[in-house]
């Protein structure tokens, strides 16, 4: 199942994964992924994008 977002400003984000690396895009693409295990998502209060935070 693919992980998606919503942002306080009402855009979807879904989370993509290349490796250990991980990213959120508008559009989801076939390297789309769940959220991994031991990571929560946080948003930047003043620009609304969403990142991965270790717990």
């Amino acid at each position: 199942m693919v992980y998606e977002h919503k942002n306080s400003k009402g855009n979807t984000y879904y989370l993509h994964g290349k490796g250990r690396l991980f990213y959120f895009g508008k559009e989801k693409k076939e390297n789309a992924i769940d959220l991994p295990t031991g990571y929560q998502v946080v948003e930047n209060p003043r620009t609304g994008l969403p990142m991965l935070k270790k717990k």
